[in-house]
Formats: C-alpha cells, structure tokens, sequence
C-alpha cells in the first residue's frame, strides 16, 4: 500500500492480499463496508467509459479526472477526511491521480492506494476506531 500523505497515529496492520477481481467490484465491496460503518462518504462518478456527448456533459458539470474512488468525510487522526484509491492487478496511479492526490495531501487529507479489500476494510476501520 502506498500513502502520499503521513499518519500521525499508529497505523493500521496490512495483509497485502491483492484484490482478485475487477475494480468496480472492488468498489461495491469497500462500498458496503462503508455503509456499514456509517461513515460519511461519497464515490466520484468518475472513471468507466462514456460516449463523448456524456463524457462533455460530465466534464462540464465539475466532474474531475484524478479524484479518488472513496472520499471519507470525516476528519479523524488529524486530517481533513480519507481518499482511498482503489487498484488491482498491475494498475498503478494516473498523472491526473498522483496531481489530485497531492492538491488533497496538501489541503490536509490522508490519500492511500490500495491494492487489496482487506487493507482497505483495516484502513476504514483504523479511521473510525
């Protein structure tokens, strides 16, 4: 797992168990756990293929290539809220990405890259102990 911004408190234990399977089943997984938590959260509509006319809608209603696939709104441990960006197989962050995730870092947001639903579950988890 890979954390652009710093923790200040004892972080979470990782199992490293990549996620086997396809991203936006990722997504409805951490998704549910999320809701269990009743964490205050939201997922981007971002990412997915879109025709052209709905993509320029998209891009001219704000939305923003590059933002992460769990924003956490609830400040915890010191910052502002928690990104978490979901990856799987050999997927590795976007330029878009890593610029997005560093504007959070600096406007004081934990972001973390996760490779693995059991790291994500121990994240959201460490968030809201």
């Amino acid at each position: 797992m890979h954390q652009p911004g710093r923790m200040t408190e004892e972080q979470p234990k990782f199992i490293e168990r990549p996620y086997v399977g396809r991203e936006d089943e990722f997504q409805k997984a951490i998704s549910i756990y999320l809701k269990f938590t009743g964490a205050f959260w939201f997922h981007p509509p971002n990412g997915g293929y879109r025709k052209p006319n709905e993509a320029s809608k998209f891009k001219a209603m704000g939305v923003l290539p590059g933002i992460p696939d769990c924003m956490i709104l609830d400040g915890r441990h010191g910052f502002v809220g928690m990104a978490i960006e979901l990856k799987v197989g050999n997927n590795k962050p976007t330029d878009n990405q890593d610029r997005v995730h560093n504007q959070l870092v600096s406007s004081g947001w934990l972001v973390c890259i996760t490779w693995s639903l059991d790291d994500a579950i121990a994240l959201v988890d460490w968030w809201y102990q």
